[in-house]
């Protein structure tokens, strides 16, 4: 909004000011910085576009790239950051990089070192002094999302080293928090889930028997990582220096940044190593990797209110369960399905097949998209469809592992009233419900290819027969679908 972009004006030029611009140059030149910006972002991809990975999947040469955009030496460039020999990148998106060369020339030195100037000043800003940490706070937590109070500082301090060295946190997370039993129950419950998938898939009624085979084939491929990494990083290269020898947090901040980015530049040239993790065990997460078919399910989302190995297992399936399937089901969504079982970007769909999952995709995210969240702020299903596939998937697969659970150990009798498949709805719910500012849903909506957790712990739900039958779901119930309007996909 124009009252945002007034703000973030002021914002850049209260911090300009800390760097010794007097208040009318850095008013003067938080405009000029806020202008050059906008020109840069403007001919980027939208978020809707950046989700069709043949969009970003451009294979360059050098040559092609230098050509693309003539304004940078791209040899020197490379061979500056450690890599002297490379034939061949991926441009994500070349339009935007031909727009930016032709920006670039237009610009004068001095435009150019301004935006750069800031761009080191906004990366660094929650790494110096309290007033400029302060203010950074201010801008975008508190004006952008509404925040009322900073975190405190040893809670920031651990949130900095948690980025740095996460996974040596992690070791010492897993010894207390994670015992070998809680891993092998949750095991079993990816196997049902995975086996409820493969059940789903074999009865699609709208896939060919031909892409049927394939997908069952990529599911099977499906490497699945749980709780820790067999093998832990090894921080012993990364220099930190104690303030009572001369350090300070920014020169070990640098540091870090310094070992990371060197750490992943002597990647270059060698294979993949997939046993590799993208998060540490403690956090409350987990993530599909399409260049790898892998799920991962770090520690710390194997923990109440998603998983408890000693608790019921409809409230243990209808939780982190329908979490598992909500990862599966993005090597299915509209992203990850354009990917093989061996990560490779190629199309494995008859057009047929591919037509109809872009008619119920579209679908869904129609039905998502009706939803007023705010007044005048709609969701946009668009964005959100890779998870709003991800959750209904999720849902259908895990409640389908949990009926597999139950033809081996039986069923279990009500719990305070509820049925076992209540309890497994329920579940799904108490996991997602959220409440939140009216700032930070408004920015959520826009920036997130999630649907907000108030949305994610019903709306799925609305679309699967299984929830119906469970609570009897009647015509004048409020999460009552017209069975043409209920979306099947996975």
């Amino acid at each position: 909004t124009k009252l945002k972009r007034e703000k973030y004006i002021a914002h850049i030029a209260k911090m300009l000011q800390f760097y010794g611009d007097s208040k009318e140059i850095a008013s003067k030149n938080a405009q000029r910085i806020f202008d050059y910006e906008y020109h840069l972002a403007k001919p980027r991809m939208t978020k809707e576009e950046s989700r069709d990975r043949r969009k970003s999947y451009n294979p360059k040469s050098i040559d092609e790239l230098a050509t693309l955009t003539s304004t940078i030496h791209w040899n020197t460039y490379f061979t500056g950051i450690g890599i002297a020999k490379i034939d061949t990148v991926v441009v994500s998106q070349p339009k935007y990089m031909a727009a930016m060369d032709s920006i670039i020339k237009a610009s004068s030195v001095d435009d150019i070192k301004l935006y750069l100037k800031w761009t080191a000043i906004n990366g660094a800003a929650n790494m110096l002094s309290d007033d400029i940490e302060v203010a950074n706070w201010e801008f975008y937590s508190k004006e952008l999302t509404g925040a009322l109070k900073q975190l405190p500082r040893n809670e920031r301090a651990l949130g900095s080293i948690n980025g740095v060295i996460g996974e040596a946190l992690g070791k010492l997370y897993v010894d207390k928090k994670f015992p070998p039993e809680a891993k092998a129950k949750a095991m079993e419950m990816i196997k049902n889930v995975m086996a409820g998938y493969e059940i789903r898939i074999q009865k699609l009624p709208w896939m060919s028997d031909d892409t049927k085979q394939k997908a069952i084939e990529k599911l099977h491929k499906l490497t699945v990582k749980i709780a820790y990494p067999d093998k832990w990083k090894d921080y012993s290269a990364l220099v930190a220096v104690g303030v009572k020898d001369g350090g300070s947090y920014f020169q070990n901040s640098m540091n870090a940044r310094k070992w990371n980015f060197d750490k992943n530049i002597a990647k270059f040239g060698n294979p993949v190593d997939r046993t590799e993790w993208g998060m540490s065990p403690q956090t409350v997460n987990a993530y599909f990797n399409a260049t790898n078919n892998e799920i991962v399910f770090p520690a710390a989302i194997l923990q109440p209110p998603f998983y408890n190995y000693l608790a019921d297992e409809a409230v243990n399936y209808g939780g982190i369960g329908a979490v598992i399937g909500h990862e599966i089901s993005h090597s299915f969504d509209d992203s990850g399905s354009r990917f093989d079982g061996d990560g490779n970007l190629v199309d494995w769909w008859t057009a047929e097949d591919l037509e109809k999952f872009t008619v119920l995709g579209t679908k869904l995210a129609d039905q998502y998209s009706a939803v007023e969240a705010l007044p005048e702020v709609h969701l946009n299903g668009k964005f959100n469809l890779g998870e709003n596939i991800g959750d209904l998937g999720g849902v259908n697969a895990a409640f389908e592992g949990l009926q597999l659970f139950y033809k081996t150990n039986g069923k279990p009798e009500k719990i305070d009233g509820f049925t076992a498949e209540q309890r497994f709805f329920i579940s799904w719910a108490t996991v997602w419900r959220t409440k939140m500012r009216e700032d930070a849903l408004r920015n959520l909506i826009k920036t997130d290819p999630h649907a907000p957790g108030m949305y994610r712990a019903y709306m799925p739900l609305t679309n699967v027969e299984a929830f119906y039958e469970a609570f009897n779901i009647k015509p004048e119930d409020k999460m009552y679908l017209e069975p043409d309007d209920r979306v099947k996909i996975w």
